[in-house]
């Protein structure tokens, strides 16, 4: 089945925050803070998809306020961080959310995210992912993590989603 068809199932949307939402790179500023830069054009796709109604998550193994703050400005329905084993927080969010797994899509780029990669409906990840990530999904995104890879994305389920007029149309 190519990742189109797996798209048309896809209600929500889980991501990874370092290496997805960032390039990877964290500072200390000056008051001991970790920060990071994040992608407004990955921002853009995300409110995108809850306008038309997609739920979000973002499940990291980080803990920091600058990923908190992100997280609430952009609206995200689901949290979890300090999770470097992702399921528990996986079962955590299939129960809150009451969306099965072939519905959920999730965007991972490193061994830590290999387990949700192959419980979800749609897997995605971005070219700097490593090996054993890329052999495994079922799209590499053409942008890079944190620039612009989490909107591209967006922008499939947009088009392709469950929730789609591509796929709304097919079933009428």
């Amino acid at each position: 089945m190519d990742h189109i068809e797996k798209l048309k199932k896809i209600k929500l949307l889980i991501l990874d925050v370092d290496g997805v939402l960032t390039d990877t790179r964290i500072f200390l500023d000056s008051d001991g803070e970790w920060k990071r830069f994040f992608s407004i054009r990955d921002g853009v796709g995300i409110k995108e998809l809850h306008k038309r109604g997609y739920k979000t998550a973002v499940i990291t193994g980080s803990q920091s306020k600058d990923i908190r703050e992100r997280v609430k400005t952009l609206g995200i329905h689901y949290f979890y961080e300090g999770f470097l084993d992702k399921i528990p927080a996986f079962r955590k969010l299939q129960e809150q959310s009451q969306i099965s797994t072939h519905e959920m899509a999730y965007v991972g780029d490193d061994i830590y995210d290999v387990p949700l990669l192959q419980s979800v409906g749609f897997s995605a990840t971005v070219p700097e992912a490593v090996k054993e990530v890329k052999a495994i999904v079922d799209y590499v995104t053409t942008q890079s993590g944190g620039l612009g890879a989490a909107r591209e994305i967006c922008d499939q389920i947009i088009k392709y989603g469950y929730l789609s007029q591509e796929t709304r149309s097919e079933v009428q």
